[in-house]
């Protein structure tokens, strides 16, 4: 059935009593809505869960929504198990005495749905006989979904968002909002000091503190290289200096820096005898052309 024709069946169920059949949004989800009066609020839903045609058998949610001035709308939404549609109900109470009787005997599930709602709200549900709190503390005072109820949070510091209920409008803009948990400066803690300023960081926030200028090696000024002292042949009886290999230079990188040596005779590294290599054969006759002389 579609939702039209579900909120007509509801309301020819509680003829001759006047209810307001319309559809709620969202689109393809929309719900069967109808108002009823408060006094007809448990024979809609007695009559929603009964009809073969509605059979709505499962209760869903209930809540509540303040109106302000206009009072307080009491909603319920029953959904089909069998018949996969729902039923949204609602009822208006007078902000004065919002009562309303409970439906915990059609639907037991309703029970702690009626506890929040007169928690949050301050709705009386006639009948239910537990109403006690569900949420809050016993001896929290007010009812906090009431657009009138002041946040505590409010109260301890400046909100910056909109205004209370019952203030000004006028004054001056909206401060900058700073993220949950972020406090501004000189707020909490100790201002810290950064690494390098001379000195340990005040508190537990502080940085590292800054080395001592004694301490610090003097650097050697530009394009200079240090004196390296030199080690007698004799030393432990270990190598000389020039006899001990580069570090981290092995054959083969020996043989590579061989290889690169200029050609020029009598300017490449010496044999173990002390005498230049020769060049190559067949190189003293080439020209610089590829021909010989």
């Amino acid at each position: 059935m579609t939702p039209e024709a579900l909120g007509a069946r509801l309301v020819a169920l509680i003829a001759p009593v006047a209810a307001t059949p319309s559809v709620s949004g969202g689109q393809r989800f929309a719900r069967a809505t109808v108002d009823v009066p408060p006094d007809r609020w448990l024979t809609a839903v007695r009559a929603a869960r009964d009809d073969d045609t509605l059979a709505c058998d499962f209760f869903d949610w209930l809540s509540a929504v303040d109106e302000l001035t206009d009072g307080f709308d009491v909603v319920a939404h029953l959904w089909s198990t069998r018949l996969r549609h729902g039923v949204l109900l609602r009822t208006r109470l007078p902000r004065d005495a919002p009562t309303v009787a409970s439906v915990v005997d059609v639907y037991p599930g309703a029970a702690w749905h009626e506890r929040e709602t007169h928690e949050m709200f301050g709705i009386d549900f006639a009948g239910h006989g537990d109403l006690l709190p569900l949420l809050l503390p016993p001896e929290f005072e007010g009812h906090p979904l009431r657009k009138e109820f002041v946040l505590a949070s409010r109260v301890a510091k400046p909100w910056p968002g909109a205004k209370e209920p019952g203030e000004s409008e006028a004054g001056g803009g909206r401060r900058p909002i700073r993220p949950p948990g972020v406090p501004a400066p000189g707020e909490w803690g100790t201002t810290p000091t950064p690494a390098g300023a001379g000195g340990v960081g005040e508190g537990p926030r502080g940085g590292t503190p800054a080395r001592p200028a004694g301490e610090r090696p003097a650097r050697p000024a530009p394009g200079t290289r240090p004196a390296r002292t030199p080690r007698s042949a004799g030393t432990a009886g270990g190598p000389t200096r020039a006899e001990q290999p580069s570090p981290g230079v092995g054959p083969v990188a020996e043989s590579a820096r061989d290889a690169a040596a200029p050609d020029t005779p009598g300017e490449g590294p010496a044999e173990s005898g002390g005498e230049p290599i020769a060049d190559p054969p067949g190189r003293a006759g080439r020209s610089d052309d590829g021909g010989t002389t």
